[in-house]
């Protein structure tokens, strides 16, 4: 599956999860309407399900790994927008799926220029660059 073709399995997830935190409709039900709506693939919706699940079953360690990366932001004051790409992030690392963790960080950026605020590449950005180097630690 290309780069593009992930892509679109990121943004289903992400909406997916953005909605299940900000309207509390349940992120399943939400991925599995904007599967359809967005026309994945099987590979991209498998893909999308697979992220979706791994950052409901992880969320409290993902947040973790947010609050010691950004210390000085507790994780319920991030915009939505952007605690969901970091956590969807971090979770793609966390996975290990093949996809290199640059790559996932660039991803997460990518999404943050598109859907977050004039500041969320950059903070994206940089908390990843914490949890990409306690990793490598």
């Amino acid at each position: 599956m290309a780069v593009n073709a992930r892509r679109k399995s990121r943004v289903a997830a992400l909406q997916a999860l953005y909605e299940g935190d900000v309207s509390h409709h349940d992120p399943r039900a939400a991925l599995a309407r904007l599967s359809t709506e967005e026309d994945l693939t099987e590979a991209q919706r498998a893909f999308a399900e697979e992220l979706l699940q791994g950052v409901i079953e992880k969320r409290e360690a993902i947040d973790d790994v947010i609050r010691q990366a950004a210390p000085q932001w507790p994780v319920a004051q991030i915009s939505a927008i952007d605690r969901n790409i970091l956590r969807l992030a971090i979770r793609e690392i966390l996975m290990n799926n093949g996809a290199p963790i640059r790559a996932a960080i660039n991803e997460a950026v990518e999404l943050a220029k598109i859907y977050g605020s004039d500041n969320s590449a950059k903070f994206v950005n940089g908390v990843l660059g914490s949890v990409s180097l306690s990793l490598a630690g």
